[in-house]
């Protein structure tokens, strides 16, 4: 019988099934891997004292290895509808540890050119693609009525465990010091954890994650598959229409979530601190972070209960709502740690929950067999939004990350999200943005 609603409770539940245990270990040992990798690399581009940092170099950061992928995420759905998912996750940990262990040469070197950002790229290109095996998977390995339960878990899990990471990357630095030396040194450790994770997923049986009755096609006719897969994945989401609403809702926040990123990071490097003091800045970011996580976990906790009484859509409204709030209080505010801290925490609720319930929307109306495509479609959406986002506080947000005006512009553009997405919802509602229908004991 499930036990009462919490978030310890759906883990007890859905760690009860052993092939999720299996899945659910894999993200979390590569998500930790991703929080001391990014950790490294944000410490060494963007808080290096001899470095300055504007919403410009920002934005150009984010879109060298952020786009590129973005455009080729609709294939990689192909070969996750015909390669064994399993084979995926061991290929790409072993993959991004051996990349990762690249930048690690590149950070020792203090080489920040063309080359670094490249295998920048491609760690992240990898690392997407894990990722979106793994949504594409998680369905193979728990019933349906979990889905969102299991969707909570799992996506709140590798938060925390990307957190956990991050955690662990400052306590290196804190050891072996700052400088490109100790940076490359927690690289290899990001390395080694990817390592674990490629080792955890060898005890996945190998067709345990489908696809199911997919094969791979013949070499000579792959970029033809490929084509007409991608065309087929985006022409399968346009019919479907929850999914394609859900899609756009969280395209919608993620477009304003990521000015709203720039801006911060901006604002602890400029602003309230001494652009000189790079690691008390970095290290009120950091609490900036955790702020978000605990948001994420709030999350995990209220969306499979709220959802037990309202529609998934109407629970998006009230996070798109909550953002709007949120954002606008903020503006209303002095620029101060604590206004930073709690604005986190709130818009980390947003952000988590409305991801939970995009994610089995998708998941319960998208077909298996183009589950794979349209989740990379999904990553691709998720990835040219926040570039989107880049180029926008390129635009808007000043050196110091802070105006009002751009908090209003912010609050503004959640409120017309949220009106919007309230508007198609409430006019034709679908079963897979209705409750979740389980029972609780």
């Amino acid at each position: 019988m499930p036990r009462p609603g919490s978030f310890v409770g759906d883990l007890l539940d859905v760690l009860e099934n052993r092939e999720f245990r299996r899945l659910y270990v894999t993200r979390l040992l590569a998500q930790a891997a991703d929080g001391i990798t990014t950790v490294a690399l944000t410490s060494y581009v963007f808080f290096s004292p001899q470095r300055e940092a504007t919403a410009a170099e920002v934005a150009a950061a984010f879109a060298t290895t952020l786009l590129p992928y973005s455009l080729a995420g609709p294939f990689a759905g192909v070969l996750l509808d015909r390669w064994r998912r399993q084979r995926i996750l061991v290929v790409a940990s072993l993959l991004k540890a051996a990349l990762v262990a690249a930048l690690a040469g590149m950070v020792a070197a203090d080489y920040a050119g063309a080359g670094f950002f490249g295998v920048g790229l491609a760690v992240l290109s990898v690392n997407r693609f894990f990722l979106a095996a793994l949504s594409a998977a998680l369905p193979h390995v728990v019933p349906g009525r979990e889905l969102v339960m299991a969707n909570s878990v799992s996506t709140t899990s590798g938060t925390a465990s990307s957190l956990i990471g991050g955690g662990v990357a400052f306590f290196l630095r804190s050891l072996l010091g700052t400088g490109p030396a100790a940076e490359a040194a927690v690289l290899l450790g990001s390395a080694l954890v990817s390592l674990t994770a490629a080792h955890a997923a060898t005890r996945i049986p190998r067709d345990e994650l489908g696809p199911d009755g997919s094969a791979a096609p013949p070499v000579r006719d792959a970029l033809s598959v490929v084509t007409r897969g991608m065309l087929d994945g985006a022409a399968h989401l346009v019919a479907c229409r929850p999914a394609a609403r859900a899609l756009a809702a969280i395209a919608g926040h993620r477009l304003v979530y990521g000015v709203w990123t720039v801006a911060t990071l901006l604002v602890y490097r400029n602003t309230l601190h001494d652009p000189r003091d790079t690691n008390a800045a970095l290290a009120g970011l950091a609490q900036v972070v955790a702020a978000s996580g605990v948001g994420y976990a709030l999350a995990a906790a209220l969306t499979p209960e709220a959802t037990l009484r309202i529609r998934k859509s109407a629970w998006i409204v009230v996070l798109l709502g909550l953002a709007a709030g949120t954002q606008a209080t903020a503006t209303t505010l002095p620029v101060a740690h604590p206004v930073e801290v709690g604005t986190a925490l709130l818009l980390g609720v947003s952000a988590q929950g409305i991801k939970i319930c995009v994610d089995t929307i998708v998941q319960e109306s998208v077909g298996d067999d183009y589950r794979g495509r349209v989740f990379s479609l999904y990553d691709t959406i998720f990835n040219v939004t926040f570039v989107g986002a880049a180029v926008v506080a390129a635009l808007l947000v000043p050196s110091s990350g802070h105006s009002p005006a751009l908090g209003w512009t912010l609050a503004t553009a959640y409120a017309a999200c949220t009106a919007a997405y309230l508007t198609v919802t409430g006019r034709a509602p679908h079963p897979a943005e209705g409750r979740v229908a389980i029972a609780r004991g």
